[in-house]
């Protein structure tokens, strides 16, 4: 009897990707009960970086980064989770740039952010967002005035311009 080949096998179809719709989604649900140092919904935060990343050109990847760039950091996300998350590598990579790790130099993180593709426009919505006079006026005077020096020191450290 002749010997017959096996049939090539075909590849594994990677999992689809979420829709901005769909990031947008998790990441609410995600972030639901959390609110910013103001008090406001966290997600409040996370839809005016995205909208933020995209007035200023950012693709896709970039906006559903955006939506994602704090859940890491905030719990809300674990990396491994992140990692097998139905979102492009360039997308993880951006998230995992942002996400501050304890202790990390303010120099050394604004490094990885500038060495990671497509993640210094999200970080340039995010303190955009974050040093927004009317958002900072509710805080504190103490808070507003470390805030604003934590956020100008790293406008500086990544290059970007004062936007306000």
């Amino acid at each position: 009897m002749p010997h017959t080949p096996p049939a090539p096998s075909t590849p594994p179809t990677p999992p689809a990707r979420l829709s901005l719709t769909e990031v947008e989604a998790v990441a609410r649900a995600a972030h639901a009960g959390q609110t910013d140092k103001a008090g406001r919904p966290y997600a409040e935060h996370l839809r005016a970086v995205a909208e933020g990343v995209r007035r200023r050109g950012g693709d896709d990847e970039q906006i559903a980064a955006a939506w994602r760039h704090d859940a890491v950091e905030d719990d809300a996300l674990t990396e491994d989770r992140l990692c097998e998350a139905a979102l492009s590598r360039r997308t993880k990579d951006i998230v995992l740039a942002l996400t501050r790790r304890a202790g990390e130099p303010p120099e050394a993180y604004a490094a990885r952010i500038l060495a990671t593709p497509g993640a210094p426009l999200v970080k340039q919505a995010d303190l955009a967002h974050n040093a927004d006079p009317a958002r900072l006026a509710v805080l504190g005077e103490a808070t507003r005035t470390r805030l604003t020096e934590k956020y100008t020191r790293m406008r500086a450290l990544l290059g970007l311009p004062d936007e306000h």
